[in-house]
C-alpha cells in the first residue's frame, strides 16, 4: 500500500510523467462474457383455463353457500 505522499520516482509501475504503464492494471471489462451463457427456459403462462374455472367455481359455490345460510338465518 502506498501512502498519500508517496515519491512518485519510487513507486512501481508509474510512468516519469504521472501516468501509468500499461499493463499494469487490469482490463475494466472482460469481452468474453457479453450475452447469456446458457440458454434461458421459456416463460409460462401464469394461470391456465382450468385453473381459474376450478377458483371461480369454488368461489362460486362459497357464495351460494353462504347467501342460503343468511336466508336459513332469516326465517
Amino acid at each position: 500500500m502506498t501512502s498519500p505522499h508517496a515519491v512518485p520516482s519510487r513507486v512501481p509501475g508509474l510512468k516519469p510523467s504521472g501516468g501509468i504503464l500499461p499493463g499494469e492494471t487490469p482490463p475494466a471489462e472482460g469481452d468474453t462474457t457479453s450475452g447469456i451463457s446458457y440458454a434461458e427456459p421459456e416463460l409460462r403462462k401464469g394461470w391456465g383455463p382450468l385453473p381459474l374455472a376450478l377458483i371461480m367455481l369454488v368461489v362460486a359455490l362459497v357464495a351460494v353457500g353462504l347467501i342460503a345460510m343468511a336466508v336459513a338465518l332469516m326465517v
